[in-house]
């Protein structure tokens, strides 16, 4: 990306058409900026290398951890630290931005079938 490309989130998410599928909008230093349409429940799992900053666009989405549930809402933003066990879920359709080091996984430690293959925003 040079510096006078700019990438619209909108537009972005238009393109993604599955659930729990990120795409990678672009990349800062080592870190992936992914845009991801959330709808019901994900799996429990952990990232114990780094940490996982979720930015709601619209929706609801609810960060459930094993001692608290968090609640997003549009334009709200939540970072889990790295280690700590969460599970998202959106009981509605969720468009969010995902701050992550390069080579995270999305089901980080848990794996199994929801683990997906990052793809690109083209």
């Amino acid at each position: 990306m040079s510096d006078d490309d700019v990438r619209n989130l909108q537009d972005a998410l238009s393109r993604v058409t599955e659930h729990w599928q990120p795409h990678r909008l672009t990349s800062v230093n080592d870190y992936d900026v992914k845009v991801v349409k959330l709808r019901g429940e994900f799996v429990w799992h952990t990232h114990p290398d780094t940490d996982e900053l979720f930015l709601v666009i619209s929706g609801e989405l609810i960060i459930q951890l094993r001692d608290r549930d968090v609640a997003l809402g549009a334009g709200d933003l939540f970072v889990v630290n790295k280690g700590v066990e969460h599970c998202p879920r959106a009981d509605a359709e969720v468009h969010a931005l995902l701050f992550e080091r390069q080579g995270t996984v999305n089901t980080g430690d848990a794996g199994g079938e929801r683990t997906a293959e990052l793809r690109e925003l083209i």
